[in-house]
């Protein structure tokens, strides 16, 4: 069979029972992590101007946008949680993908939920599970470094598949929903390198797009049909003819990638977390203080160094700073911890990040993937002329250094507290004990309504 073939095949056929209880419990680990970072991202100085945007675009009042609660058209509400999940770079990733596609999918699941009602728990596990697994498995294909942004892209797919799976689709609307979305995939990294936000929009647009594809194979309108493929197809334009679908062929169905995504214990991009994690060890190890450093050196993959080796400069804002490795570990060596306020305007304007961020460097290993992200070595030259270093074969976070459960609930309760306006503590941990239950929910509606702050906290900041 085909790529696209084998896709739509395993999206159709798999029900709940196919799926094995890891892929279960990791749908709903991740779900809960997408949510809490998705009510922290309603926080972003960004947001204004896209809930002003938004109300443009058209009334109504389908599904409702996280955080502040604002009733908005399924396609705008989706647009605009998506992005609150991108926003501070602190959503769940598939590091061998190199793909966020829980930023596009959840939003999406969760607000056609809304709209619909009726839908239950495992119904929404099965249709993320599935939809996760046609974005990753497109990613997991590609060959060629990136040059259009993939996490948009791939999670657009996902999102669109996922809306198929929740409806019922049919085969013939199905493929019909998946072209339509071929259509409309934008995003490059153009934007990555420019440390712009229009990172996290991109994923929000292709959120928008999803629905909108999805909505007119409904209707009918037909898309084109061989889009991985094709000799205009996904692989040839975007991963410019090099992809290997042989290769990953025979995981589809048997191997469900949501069991292998990975936690950000830190908001910022992927790229700098094996750096922030080795240094705040080293940190430990050696009762290190600020003051003892004089260089660090981070030896990582061409990707990496083309992510966040950019040098970290004053004035630069939150969206360049979480793509910086300098800035990320500077703040971890004089803070003992990278956190949700470690990007705010205050924290941005502290003279001592950039003195201590210019003494970190970002070095080419020679790695020969042009998609590896790990494995990378941090080396730190002291004052006294002491040399320490740490090998990172794996992320904090991964499959392979996992994120324990109380850390996984620390971070989703510092994420409510961050939101505007913020979630109370008792509806922060009644959201966490429904999500953690979510194969028992019998219409999501009832988790959508504690996605907004009780009446009378209003939205400040």
């Amino acid at each position: 069979m085909s790529a696209i073939d084998t896709l739509v095949s395993h999206l159709l056929r798999t029900r709940y029972e196919d799926l094995p209880a890891a892929a279960v419990e990791a749908a709903k680990t991740f779900i809960l992590d997408a949510v809490g970072v998705g009510l922290s991202g309603s926080r972003h100085p960004r947001m204004p101007s896209l809930r002003q945007a938004a109300q443009a675009l058209g009334p109504g009042s389908e599904a409702t946008v996280w955080g502040s609660g604002e009733r908005l058209p399924l396609a705008s509400a989706v647009m605009l949680n998506a992005y609150q999940v991108f926003n501070q770079e602190f959503d769940a990733i598939h590091d061998r993908a190199v793909v966020h596609a829980f930023a596009c999918i959840v939003p999406a699941a969760l607000g056609y939920a809304e709209r619909e009602g009726g839908v239950d728990g495992t119904r929404l596990i099965t249709a993320v599970a599935t939809g996760l697994d046609f974005a990753i498995y497109v990613a997991l294909a590609q060959r060629a470094p990136m040059r259009f942004f993939r996490p948009a892209m791939c999670g657009g797919l996902g999102a669109t598949a996922t809306l198929c799976k929740l409806a019922g689709l049919d085969e013939a609307a199905t493929r019909d929903a998946l072209g339509l979305a071929y259509s409309h995939l934008s995003g490059t990294m153009q934007a990555h390198i420019e440390g712009s936000p229009a990172v996290g929009l991109q994923v929000g647009l292709n959120a928008r797009a999803a629905v909108t594809a999805f909505e007119l194979a409904r209707a009918g309108f037909p898309g084109p049909r061989d889009i991985l493929e094709g000799p205009y197809g996904y692989f040839a334009l975007y991963d410019a003819g090099q992809a290997n679908w042989d290769e990953v062929r025979a995981d589809v169905g048997r191997v469900f990638q949501i069991s292998r995504m990975s936690h950000k214990p830190y908001p910022t991009g992927r790229a700098t977390h094996s750096g922030i994690g080795a240094v705040l060890e080293l940190m430990r190890q050696h009762a290190l203080r600020p003051e003892d450093i004089d260089r660090v050196t981070v030896r990582a993959s061409s990707l990496i160094v083309r992510l966040v080796g950019r040098p970290a400069h004053p004035g630069m804002d939150s969206a360049t700073a979480r793509l910086c490795m300098g800035y990320a570990m500077a703040t971890a060596i004089l803070r003992g911890r990278v956190g949700i306020p470690d990007f705010d305007p205050p924290a941005l304007a502290e003279a001592a990040t950039y003195e201590l961020a210019a003494r970190i460097q970002v070095v080419d290993d020679g790695n020969p993937d042009p998609n590896a992200m790990s494995p990378q070595r941090v080396e730190l030259r002291l004052k006294d002329g002491r040399e320490l270093a740490v090998d990172m074969p794996a992320f904090p976070g991964s499959p392979e250094k996992p994120l324990d459960m109380a850390q996984q609930d620390a971070k989703f309760e510092a994420c409510c507290a961050s939101a505007r306006p913020p979630l109370p503590a008792a509806q922060t941990r009644e959201l966490a004990r429904r999500l953690r239950g979510l194969d028992a929910e019998r219409d999501l509606r009832e988790i959508v309504g504690l996605l907004k702050a009780p009446r009378g906290i209003g939205i400040t900041g």
